[in-house]
């Protein structure tokens, strides 16, 4: 999906001036240390997985997107996935009160314990498979152009580019249609571009490294 979330590698967005890592806070005012916690508390109950609250923040118009901050565009995605997995209403959320006199479905939220080795640990991405990688290490790859709607890890500015596989990485959990509630493995692909045929001669980058689900490549002609 592009949209104003596809920044990476985009050419006249402006300079971009970070605070040095050493100063910056984790949070920059109590209200985003709130979306924080409500984002993992949320995400616990277990209705959703991490691309598809991923893609409800995508889902927003373009130009909200940019204009929002980083946690603004957190509390955008939760708020839509909870009136769309029922938890609240759409009124609910509107007039920031409970109206409802219980939830019908069942949720289940863990302990305090299972919660904190939840956080420690996290979640493997890695899944079986019974299909062998369709490339090779060396293999030249390019990657398709999209404009599909859905979810999907492979950035604006590599699509219709070519590069080399330089590694297998296994078969992994696939984002685009994990974040439409299916779980399936795809092959997963290191591929290398050299910097100048990603942004011409605007690049010092002598090589890019992207890793790539192997639905987003097709072999290069």
């Amino acid at each position: 999906m592009k949209g104003g979330h596809d920044l990476g590698g985009q050419l006249d967005m402006g300079p971009i001036n970070p605070e040095p890592e050493s100063q910056e806070p984790v949070f920059h005012f109590e209200w985003e240390r709130r979306v924080f916690g409500l984002t993992l508390a949320t995400g616990m109950l277990g209705k959703w997985n991490i691309d598809e609250s991923r893609h409800a923040r995508e889902r927003q118009d373009p130009l909200v997107y940019v204009q929002n901050s980083y946690y603004e565009n957190w509390l955008e995605g939760i708020e839509t996935l909870l009136v769309e997995k029922g938890l609240i209403s759409a009124d609910e959320l509107k007039q920031g009160t409970a109206t409802s006199a219980q939830i019908e479905q069942v949720v289940s939220a863990p302990s305090p314990e299972v919660a904190n080795k939840i956080l420690a640990s996290g979640a493997p991405s890695t899944m079986e498979s019974d299909s062998e990688p369709l490339y090779s290490k060396g293999e030249r790859v390019a990657v398709k152009a999209s404009e599909a709607v859905g979810h999907t890890r492979a950035p604006k500015y590599v699509q219709g580019r070519t590069g080399v596989v330089t590694a297998l990485l296994g078969c992994h959990s696939y984002p685009d249609s994990n974040a439409s509630g299916v779980h399936e493995g795809q092959h997963l692909y290191r591929v290398s571009f050299a910097g100048d045929d990603l942004w011409e001669s605007r690049s010092e980058a002598a090589e890019v490294l992207i890793d790539l689900w192997e639905p987003y490549l097709e072999a290069s002609r």
